[in-house]
């Protein structure tokens, strides 16, 4: 098959291309080590504290792909092929991954981490522009389920292939990623279209404004938001495996997760346009840090299906309005305050796991170093929830006298 002219696309080819790299990117070259994790564990080929440097060091990689994912500023397409290609390479070769040589796994995570940063920003940056010229930019929220959908899809294939062993599913989801990616590819145009170029080139121009006033609050809303939503991604499948030992059960919080952050973010992109992104934000956060803290409460396989679908259905909408809200703020050029608020989301995400592997075998209060964290993230979410609501308030409040 010829690839496409970019002219030829349809929108739906563009969501399709966008939908289906982050899940990809997102539902296996970041996410598939939480439902391995525990697999893995269970194999012997993994110990919970390598473990957790594993998933540290795919957010590490996740931070500097982020950051130098402006080399593809002239060539988004170029950035998604490599980014898509890695992700694939980087998880067939996980299946060579243990404890006894820890350097692999924590190299291979942390390449996966780069890789998908890639796809995820040069994703946005080649098929958003491309809707925009097509005037289909209401669609550009439809590319963003596909992390929900690829998490879902990761997270049925570990549960039903439980019994098999962890490296047989590693090469199972390194397939998967290599069919997605050939899908991507087949149906990317021979050249990037001259929209997406620029847009790409123009978002990553120097900052025209300074950072507006207020806008730490933000940043440290969105930092706590990277820390809060990182516990549970990380550890709800291993919390569901000291439950019970029946990869058929405690593999079942996965894919509630997935489900539940691809539903939200088609209800949100549906039906909550219209609304303050601030107050969709606190909304989202407070309901995060509902999840967050109810396995605390009661140990039980329900509790921690409730937490799935009520961190699993937020944090996609969180990063949204976040974002969305960002845009708001600063019209003009959102980019200066779009990278302090990725940076502050990357720092509380390296922190989360960090903080578990400090605390180690250590009781705090008669609590693990898991409850001990879930607690912290909890404690965080609700007060940032707090604020954005009364700053939305207030912002309300001005408008009206103004």
């Amino acid at each position: 098959m010829e690839p496409h002219s970019s002219s030829s696309l349809s929108p739906r080819s563009i969501v399709f291309i966008g939908l289906v790299a982050l899940a990809i990117a997102m539902g296996i070259g970041r996410f598939a080590f939480t439902p391995m994790m525990p697999l893995m564990v269970r194999d012997g080929s993994l110990d919970a504290v390598t473990g957790t440097e594993w998933a540290t060091a795919n957010y590490v990689g996740y931070l500097l792909g982020a950051i130098s994912a402006s080399w593809f500023a002239r060539s988004p397409r170029r950035g998604l092929q490599v980014g898509l290609v890695g992700v694939a390479a980087t998880t067939l070769a996980m299946a060579w991954g243990n404890a006894a040589l820890p350097w692999v796994g924590m190299a291979l995570r942390g390449s996966a981490g780069v890789f998908s940063a890639w796809v995820l920003v040069c994703a946005s940056s080649w098929c958003l522009p491309e809707l925009a010229r097509r005037h289909a930019t209401s669609l550009g929220g439809w590319i963003y389920t596909g992390v929900g959908l690829g998490i879902a899809a990761t997270g049925v294939l570990t549960w039903l292939g439980g019994a098999q062993a962890a490296t047989v599913l590693w090469v199972e989801l390194g397939l998967l990623a290599t069919v997605g990616a050939v899908q991507v590819m087949r149906r990317l145009p021979a050249q990037p279209g001259a929209a997406a170029a620029s847009g790409v080139a123009g978002a990553s121009r120097p900052a025209a404004s300074p950072i507006a006033s207020g806008n730490l609050g933000v940043v440290l809303c969105y930092s706590a938001f990277g820390f809060g939503y990182i516990i549970p991604a990380t550890f709800l499948p291993t919390m569901a495996r000291q439950l019970v030992s029946d990869p058929l059960v405690f593999g079942l919080t996965w894919p509630i997760f997935g489900t539940a952050a691809a539903l939200s973010v088609a209800f949100a992109a549906h039906r909550l346009h219209g609304w303050s992104r601030r107050k969709v934000w606190a909304i989202a956060q407070g309901a995060m840090a509902v999840g967050t803290v109810l396995p605390l409460l009661q140990p039980a396989l329900w509790v921690l299906a409730a937490s799935a679908v009520l961190v699993g259905g937020t944090f996609m909408v969180t990063t949204m309005a976040g974002l969305q809200l960002a845009r708001e703020r600063m019209p003009a050029n959102p980019t200066p305050l779009l990278a302090r608020m990725t940076t502050g989301f990357a720092a509380g995400q390296i922190a989360g796991p960090l903080l578990v592997r400090l605390i180690g075998d250590t009781r705090i209060a008669g609590w693990d170093a898991l409850s001990v964290a879930s607690a912290a993230a909890g404690l965080l979410l609700a007060i940032t929830s707090i604020w954005l609501w009364r700053e939305g308030i207030g912002s309300m409040s001005n408008a009206r006298s103004s």
